[in-house]
């Protein structure tokens, strides 16, 4: 593994000079899942949600998300993204019992760095969302499996998560 790029010789944190990097073609994906109750679930799918539409005011708090995420995470770079897209899916119950949605954001950009960071913000805030419209009824929900699922392009090429 290559040495930590956000410290300077010194040890010092500084944000990374990209300005000789090529503009390339970045996109990243990220999932993560909210467990609920499955009546819960079934609110959300209802529509009755006394907020309004979960999943449609996520899906824009996620994109908001994603566009701010220079302004969260002290060292990212603003970024032109060229499209944040958030997709959810839900699941009435599984083995254990439990309901959840799932979520994945997909970030793309043309540029000198990657989007993963946006990728990952939108997934969080999204996901943080459903659980603020839904606490009322359900304050037990859990967020888990947040994670990058795959990112392309750059120096480094892709990643696929295993």
């Amino acid at each position: 593994m290559s040495s930590l790029t956000h410290f300077d010789a010194q040890g010092q944190a500084h944000m990374v000079d990209v300005a000789a990097k090529a503009s390339t073609h970045r996109i990243a994906v990220a999932g993560g899942r909210i467990e609920m109750l499955a009546s819960t679930l079934a609110v959300i799918e209802a529509g009755s949600a006394k907020k309004g539409d979960v999943l449609g005011i996520a899906r824009i708090a996620g994109i908001m998300a994603a566009k701010k995420t220079s302004e969260l995470i002290p060292l990212c770079h603003p970024l032109a993204l060229t499209r944040v897209a958030l997709e959810f899916e839900a699941t009435p119950t599984d083995a254990s019992k439990t309901a959840s949605v799932y979520c994945t954001a997909t970030v793309e950009t043309v540029g000198p760095t990657g989007v993963e960071m946006e990728a990952l913000n939108a997934v969080q805030v999204a996901l943080l969302t459903i659980y603020d419209m839904c606490k009322a009824v359900d304050r037990g929900m859990t967020i888990t499996e947040v994670r990058l699922l795959q990112k392309h392009g750059g120096k480094s090429g892709s990643f696929i998560a295993g």
